[in-house]
């Protein structure tokens, strides 16, 4: 399996200077009107690492906090992708998080998004950054905004407490597949308690397995899934399945999701290729083109206008490849 981290459309830049790119961002903001072309060419062809070098150079040059000079320059979802591109992965997560929890109503999409495909290690620095950023736990406010069983699936997720070795156990495996269909289809409700405990505390490999056993015996446990839940606890138990088998896969289900039929949702549009763009959106774009017979690039270039679109298909890379 290809490393995590070199499967990414935006690559280190060659030749990369930051002071050179922070004259040119200065440039691109100078007198009236903004050269977006300018700030794409640079920001879309940096990684992040590059990327918070050009802020220093920037503001050891200007004097000035280059994200709030953008953020007052630019506008809607072009803005949005540029500040996120500016951030680092777990301070960008942790954003998305928070704004989805405040004000009125919860974004759940997102927090099913993150916190379902999130490694022990990446949820681990989002907690730490969240505390520091927001000055309370990403616990207190999920707990605050979510209630329920999904609340409980959300709080064990951020433990980061999944067993992330390869180990299987098969008598294990077998006992899980009977227990989750003991759990559902076996009896009048739903134990979603024993649904938790193993998706969300069970290695990749063991839960696999789960999987493969419980097709054996005839249910597909996304089927069963379906079946016995509803609402966000629904998503979410699906979210995890689906991330286990391929986290590439489940992005470009979200991806399609977000642009098929009337209307686009931006927020997931905008945070699956800011957040993917340097880790695995070669692997998203080749199951995209697999699952619906067309390009990630056609759809968003269909999808979206001007700015925006210009620099998400940037950050998509060819359409070729």
């Amino acid at each position: 399996m290809a490393q995590i981290g070199n499967r990414g459309t935006v690559t280190e830049a060659a030749g990369f200077n930051a002071d050179t790119d922070a004259e040119k961002l200065k440039a691109a903001m100078k007198g009236a009107g903004t050269d977006e072309a300018a700030i794409i060419a640079i920001l879309a062809h940096r990684t992040i690492a590059q990327r918070q070098r050009i802020k220093e150079a920037y503001k050891r040059t200007v004097g000035k906090d280059l994200a709030e000079d953008l953020s007052s320059e630019l506008s809607g979802h072009f803005k949005s992708v540029v500040l996120g591109l500016l951030m680092l992965a777990p301070v960008y997560d942790a954003y998305e998080l928070r704004h989805a929890m405040k004000g009125a109503g919860t974004e759940e999409a997102c927090l099913i998004d993150i916190l379902a495909s999130r490694s022990n290690a990446e949820i681990n620095a989002i907690n730490a950054v969240y505390k520091t950023e927001y000055g309370k736990t990403l616990e207190d406010d999920i707990c605050g905004d979510t209630s329920g069983m999904f609340k409980r699936v959300l709080v064990s997720l951020i433990t980061a407490g999944r067993d992330e070795s390869n180990n299987v156990n098969e008598a294990q495996a077998v006992q899980d597949a009977k227990e989750i269909y003991e759990a559902g289809e076996a009896r009048w409700g739903t134990d979603e308690t024993k649904f938790l405990t193993i998706l969300c505390v069970r290695n990749r490999s063991h839960l696999l397995r789960v999987i493969i056993t419980k097709k054996i015996s005839g249910k597909d446990i996304e089927e069963s899934i379906k079946r016995e839940m509803s609402g966000s606890l629904e998503d979410i138990f699906l979210a995890i399945v689906k991330c286990m088998k391929s986290k590439p896969a489940f992005f470009a289900e979200r991806l399609y999701k977000s642009m098929k039929g009337l209307g686009t949702t931006d927020t997931v549009l905008i945070r699956i290729m800011v957040a993917r763009a340097e880790i695995d959106m070669l692997d998203i774009k080749a199951q995209f083109l697999k699952m619906y017979g067309k390009t990630l690039y056609s759809f968003i270039k269909g999808d979206t206008s001007g700015d925006y679109r210009k620099i998400l298909l940037e950050l998509c890379g060819s359409e070729q490849k």
